[in-house]
């Protein structure tokens, strides 16, 4: 009794998948056989050097599938975890992904489960104003440390690169980003990157400045080690958002990894606290707002003394060290 023929899908196409496993090139499959090579006369027509001009051969099984073989060529190809070369064949496995020579392809049938729709990413539509507000914004902050820190009659050329040095950094910073998006998801949000950016610097900007203001209004100088912590835990922040926009499914591995470093950068920065002998910030502000700014009522000056005591045993000890060496120096 003759094999009944095999009946072929209803629909077929061939992709050429590119780098980040999107289809470059969809060719439609119009009968079986299937010819893939460089030759014109194939059925799939692959533009690349390292394929042959008939490669390959796609073919119907007689117990179902598709069979992949290999035709004449130098490079060969691959399915199904398995190597092959001139003559061999191989049934495609689920999914219909194969290798000709540094060629990655799919084959995709009517018969397969198709993938569901993915959403649409739209960015929502921002305020005109923000974007100019936040780098205004920066730039008054970069401006006021600038102009605390020098002379009342400095020139103007001297305010220049403490402006327009971190504006160039963040617009870097925002267009790497933006090349990253363009790579991966194929898009280039400049505007979204650098609003990002741009919110968390004013936001560690303006603790910088509110924060040694409460500090000394209620007499908690340890309370800066909240700008001790700002930093590495606003960049950590960051750098997790952006890439939030550059690999949304990767999400969980990035921010466990950003997570580790973290903890990793928090802890080389808690040894180092501890070698100066103070961990929950700095014990005194370095500098000193208005006081008219101070709101509760300054400790007298015994306090102090008395806080003092207990380094006078230490202090002279040292003292006693430093004597005693002082005394070999001399007798050698």
């Amino acid at each position: 009794m003759p094999t009944p023929p095999v009946a072929a899908p209803a629909a077929a196409v061939v992709e050429l998948l590119g780098r980040d496993g999107r289809a470059a090139l969809v060719q439609r499959v119009t009968h079986w056989p299937v010819r893939i090579g460089r030759s014109p006369a194939c059925d799939i027509v692959l533009d690349d050097g390292h394929i042959a001009a008939e490669h390959a051969e796609l073919h119907l099984a007689a117990s179902g599938g598709v069979l992949l073989k290999l035709l004449e060529s130098r490079n060969g190809g691959s399915a199904a975890g398995k190597r092959l070369h001139a003559g061999e064949e191989v049934l495609l496995p689920e999914g219909g992904a194969f290798q000709l020579a540094a060629c990655s392809l799919r084959l995709r049938t009517s018969a397969d489960a198709l993938a569901a729709e993915q959403p649409l990413f739209v960015q929502p539509v921002r305020h005109w104003a923000l974007l100019p507000l936040l780098l205004l914004s920066m730039l008054f902050f970069q401006w006021l440390d600038r102009w605390s820190a020098v002379d009342p009659d400095s020139r103007w050329i001297d305010y220049a690169s403490p402006l327009l040095g971190p504006l160039a950094f963040v617009l870097a910073w925002a267009g790497l980003w933006s090349l990253a998006s363009q790579l991966f998801q194929h898009r280039f949000p400049f505007t979204t990157h650098l609003r990002r950016a741009l919110l968390v610097i004013v936001a560690l900007q303006v603790l910088e400045w509110v924060l040694p203001g409460i500090a000394y209004a209620f007499s908690w100088p340890r309370l800066m080690v909240i700008e001790s912590l700002s930093t590495p835990v606003a960049g950590a922040f960051l750098i997790a958002w952006h890439a939030r926009l550059v690999w949304p499914g990767a999400r969980r591995i990035l921010n466990g990894g950003i997570a580790a470093l973290l903890l990793l950068g928090l802890g080389l920065q808690l040894g180092g606290r501890l070698e100066q002998q103070y961990v929950f910030g700095p014990p005194y502000l370095a500098s000193l707002p208005p006081p008219a700014l101070r709101l509760v009522s300054p400790k007298p000056p015994e306090d102090l003394i008395e806080s003092l005591k207990p380094l006078k045993a230490e202090l002279a000890k040292q003292a006693r060290k430093d004597n005693e060496g002082a005394v070999d120096d001399d007798t050698e």
